[in-house]
């Protein structure tokens, strides 16, 4: 099963094969920042299992740490992937730019150290301050 998902501005594609591995909320501030919103939602995918299929020139990418690579479409600015140098086989896709459903949830909340001071985390995820244990 291939999942589908563009950007605000259709210009970008893509295609997942099969189901992400797992769903994280993660609230740093780089994510609020990236996103605009208090967290962002991320899926585990293999970077294998995960291709631009349309408009592949409109995206870019930023190098938001030394460790992190993010992509986006440049006319729309909608954000696509986080790409963690420690965990080379795997990429987090940002499951709001997703065109299909996805019948999962999120496993947990991670950099909940630093979210934003003025959103309440009111479900019973577990929560790290940083990344979770085992994560790549």
């Amino acid at each position: 099963m291939a999942l589908t998902g563009s950007c605000l501005c259709g210009g970008v594609k893509y295609a997942l094969q099969g189901l992400p591995m797992m769903l994280e909320n993660c609230h740093c501030s780089m994510c609020r920042k990236a996103h605009g919103g208090p967290y962002t939602t991320f899926a585990k995918v293999l970077k294998s299992d995960f291709a631009f299929t349309a408009g592949e020139s409109l995206v870019d990418h930023y190098q938001s740490s030394a460790d992190v690579k993010r992509s986006f479409c440049k006319t729309c600015g909608a954000k696509f992937t986080f790409d963690w140098a420690q965990a080379p086989k795997h990429l987090w896709l940002a499951i709001g730019t997703l065109d299909d459903d996805l019948d999962m949830q999120p496993a947990f909340h991670i950099f909940v150290a630093s979210k934003a001071p003025w959103f309440e985390i009111h479900d019973t995820l577990p929560q790290y301050d940083a990344y979770p244990p085992n994560i790549d």
